[in-house]
């Protein structure tokens, strides 16, 4: 049989657990580092309530272009049962490399544009296996100033 346990003892261990936790808490305060990315300390609490860190709103000007896209996929199911995943996202990256005007070579001596796929868009793709792609897709692509093209899942899809 189980014993009784007494509710003090059960008390001291819990202000412990919650002592620890405060300590725990306080030494994730930030450092003046982090304090001087920041112009000042109100705009770091905005971002740290959001949980955006600075690199990340950089990231978010950096954005050239953006475009909404319904790109059709009805081409894959002309292709056998077995393949037609597979050229869904074929189609997907041809479609985007056109509207998108991604220069593939490099000329001269700069870079060539890259073009990510996100995981996303990926797995909406595969999302009933390699026989059955979506007739459609909806996307956002977005264009930085290096040139790299990304392909995400449109918001509410």
């Amino acid at each position: 049989m189980d014993e009784p346990v007494d509710l003090s003892e059960v008390k001291e261990e819990i202000e412990e657990d919650n002592e620890d936790l405060e300590e725990e808490l306080e030494s994730e305060v930030p450092e003046q580092e982090e304090l001087e990315e920041f112009e000042d300390e109100e705009e770091f609490l905005k971002a740290k309530s959001r949980g955006v860190r600075k690199e990340k709103v950089e990231a978010d000007e950096d954005i050239v272009e953006e475009r909404f896209y319904t790109i059709p996929l009805g081409k894959a199911w002309i292709s056998t049962r077995k393949k037609r995943a597979p050229r869904a996202t074929r189609i997907v990256k041809s479609f985007v490399l056109k509207h998108m005007k991604v220069r593939t070579e490099a000329e001269d001596e700069e870079e060539a544009e890259r073009l990510v796929i996100d995981n996303e868009v990926n797995e909406k793709l595969w999302s009933r296996g390699i026989e059955k792609p979506p007739r459609k897709i909806r996307v956002r692509v977005t264009k930085d100033k290096e040139g790299v093209v990304t392909v995400l899942l449109a918001e509410g899809d």
